[in-house]
């Protein structure tokens, strides 16, 4: 069976988590730390980046540092990981879920200005698959209304709209290293901080609410409890892993361009035949390749797809279950029918193996098998 998901470490990742353990600093913020964190501050070449244990808990770091009181609402996509809604949710915050956009799937800004109200504080978006979000219209919207950006850039790491860096258009920025990421320490994030007035009290909530980082700098003699916080400090076992990745970053892309193009390529006559949708991808973006998916007619015709799949030997899951019509999502006024293209999403998208260590012959075998089906 090819898995869905794949994750490798081909360079240096294992020498590095084997040099932390005898090093003796295997808590956060230790020399592993530094170097990711500076690796990532050089890519991005803008703000300052703080390592979390995953990017939920970014998320969560960015819902702390904007203070925000319960009643306050943050727009998030309806399309999207539980994170980028609960995450607000645990700060007593109002998830305002936006439908995205039927071509790229990520929030679609006219429906975010008509969800903006008087208890608004902030727009998440997410750059579905790498592909950028129109950023700039919201850096726009933001300005405009008085609210705070945070990118949710999980997916896009490495992706470029209208040739800047995803990442660099939020005050606040989040990223994911999960296994299923294009860079990977297993579990693992980061919080981008761009807007540097924010800085230093991100790294004492982050610091379990304590001035430590300024004590590790020697700038004061002790360090003590100064603000809220939690214990969000990504371990240097785990940076270590990091490094390696980061270090590889560009032929891991590379990697993950020539198994995206491939299967965009050698698809597309299947796809307009069967009325299947393929990725859609701006020309004003760059993508990250992070993943390939598929749209069928219907939900019947997925999850025959997936068994289709499933019975030559190939792992293709479906992906986000519309956040408005979860359990919580409906706790926060969700309903059917209210977000329509999210709810198509959820019904029919199915998204393909696609990782580093995908050999050639695996893709040819995931290609034969796609094309053996008919909708």
């Amino acid at each position: 069976m090819i898995p869905f998901n794949r994750a490798s470490f081909d360079g240096h990742e294992l020498e590095y988590l084997t040099e932390a353990v005898r090093g003796g600093h295997v808590s956060g913020n230790g020399p592993f730390t530094k170097r990711a964190e500076s690796l990532l501050d050089q890519a991005q070449g803008t703000g300052r980046t703080l390592l979390t244990t995953s990017c939920t808990h970014a998320l969560e770091l960015a819902a702390a540092l904007l203070e925000l009181t319960p009643g306050d609402e943050v727009v998030v996509p309806a399309y999207s990981f539980v994170s980028c809604a609960a995450a607000f949710a645990t700060r007593g915050a109002v998830p305002r879920f936006v439908d995205v956009r039927e071509d790229t799937l990520n929030l679609c800004p006219t429906l975010t200005e008509a969800a903006i109200g008087p208890r608004t504080r902030a727009i998440c978006l997410v750059h579905y698959a790498g592909v950028g979000a129109a950023p700039a219209q919201f850096v726009d919207l933001a300005k405009r209304y008085g609210l705070r950006l945070i990118e949710d850039n999980a997916h896009g790491l490495g992706g470029t709209y209208r040739d800047r860096l995803l990442g660099t258009f939020g005050d606040l920025t989040t990223l994911s290293f999960h296994e299923t990421k294009n860079v990977t320490c297993g579990e693992g994030g980061a919080l981008q901080v761009n807007s540097i007035e924010l800085l230093e009290r991100a790294e004492i909530l982050r610091e379990k609410g304590t001035d430590r980082s300024r004590f590790l700098r020697g700038q004061v003699e002790k360090y003590t409890w100064v603000d809220i916080g939690s214990s969000w400090v990504l371990s240097d076992l785990l940076a270590g892993v990091l490094v390696g990745q980061l270090e590889r970053f560009d032929s891991i892309q590379a990697r993950r361009a020539t198994i995206w193009e491939r299967y965009d390529e050698e698809l597309a006559d299947w796809a307009r035949r069967n009325g299947v949708r393929a990725p859609s991808i701006p020309s004003e973006c760059t993508h990250t390749s992070h993943l390939y998916h598929l749209r069928m007619d219907t939900r019947g015709t997925r999850d025959r797809f997936i068994r289709h799949l499933r019975e030559r030997g190939v792992l293709a899951v479906f992906h986000y279950q519309p956040l408005h019509l979860s359990a919580m999502g409906t706790r926060f006024g969700g309903r059917p029918g209210q977000h329509p293209v999210s709810e198509d999403a959820g019904d029919t998208l199915v998204r393909l193996p696609l990782f580093t260590a995908l050999s050639d012959h695996e893709i040819d075998q995931v290609i034969d098998a796609v094309r053996s089906f008919s909708a």
